[in-house]
């Protein structure tokens, strides 16, 4: 049996952009996803509490300490600077 656990969540994140150019992806600042034990390019879900909006993707490494948090891509459509975000892996 195979059983599927939360490894690390990120709550209460504010976007600070959205860049619908992108391929997709989520850009975190680079001290966040050190401090949760996640790595870039890994597969994420990210739960938008501020509309409701659920979406997977992957991990870009942002700017140490910066506090970036920038949904690209189609993803984009689904968070607006200022939103709330959960951003899970698993």
């Amino acid at each position: 049996m195979q059983r599927i656990l939360l490894k690390a969540k990120i709550q209460k994140l504010k976007v600070t952009g959205a860049n619908l150019e992108y391929e997709g992806s989520l850009t975190l600042d680079e001290s966040l996803i050190e401090a949760v034990g996640m790595v870039p390019f890994e597969k994420v879900h990210v739960y938008n509490i501020s509309n409701g909006e659920r979406f997977s993707t992957y991990l870009i490494k942002g700017v140490k300490n910066s506090g970036e948090v920038v949904v690209n891509g189609a993803a984009a459509h689904k968070a607006k600077v200022g939103e709330e975000l959960i951003v899970a892996s698993y």
